[in-house]
């Protein structure tokens, strides 16, 4: 099932259906790729998306980090909640949202690891950057300017 992690509906039908699920994102979402991946990603060295802080944070960002992860624990439980409770009843069992993300068998991201801060992937992560990426602009024209100045100053 090729499927989007924001809409629990493909993960609720790939889950019932045992079948392989691929999941197409542009990055974390709730958290719940880090943790669907089992992939490490501790909030004193990693910074949330919407925060702009850098990797090496000062011990103020990083208690500003950690305050933010745990306000996003707490909105996406509350934003989940619904889908939830219909998964749980389709799947006759109480079901949490670590259980439908861990169900997931590829997860292809929308980013390329050199955008993104330094830290572990999984093998079932795969980086296919350039999807959603605008057409490039051609090259601007030879600076004829620039050409004479350098030739000028003897820099051929």
């Amino acid at each position: 099932v090729f499927t989007d992690p924001f809409d629990l509906c493909g993960l609720i039908i790939a889950k019932y259906f045992s079948l392989p699920s691929v999941v197409f994102t542009r990055g974390p979402f709730c958290h719940y790729l880090e943790e669907g991946t089992q992939c490490p990603s501790p909030s004193s060295c990693v910074p949330r998306i919407l925060l702009g802080f850098s990797d090496t944070m000062t011990f103020r960002e990083r208690v500003q980090n950690q305050i933010f992860h745990l306000e996003e624990r707490l909105f996406c439980h509350y934003l989940f909640k619904s889908g939830l409770e219909i998964a749980s009843e389709i799947l006759e069992t109480p079901v949490t949202a670590y259980d439908l993300y861990s169900h997931t068998s590829i997860w292809l991201l929308r980013t390329d690891f050199v955008f993104d801060y330094p830290k572990p992937v999984m093998p079932n992560m795969v980086f296919i950057g350039g999807i959603s990426c605008n057409q490039g602009k051609p090259l601007p024209e030879f600076n004829d300017f620039f050409y004479a100045k350098s030739f000028h100053c003897g820099l051929t």
